[in-house]
């Protein structure tokens, strides 16, 4: 996410990223300059047997 990026925006970004592609947080990184890296990854979804 560019330095810019304000952590109301980014907090957005991520909700709607996790809401409806069905990801999350994996890692978040903040570098002395307010720049941020962001890693999502994919939530997995098991399905329970039923017999």
């Amino acid at each position: 996410m560019p330095r810019g990026t304000s952590r109301n925006d980014a907090r957005q970004l991520l909700t709607d990223h996790a809401e409806y592609g069905h990801w999350e947080l994996d890692r978040l990184r903040l570098f002395p300059d307010g720049s941020r890296t962001v890693l999502l990854r994919r939530r997995i979804i098991r399905q329970i047997r039923s017999w």
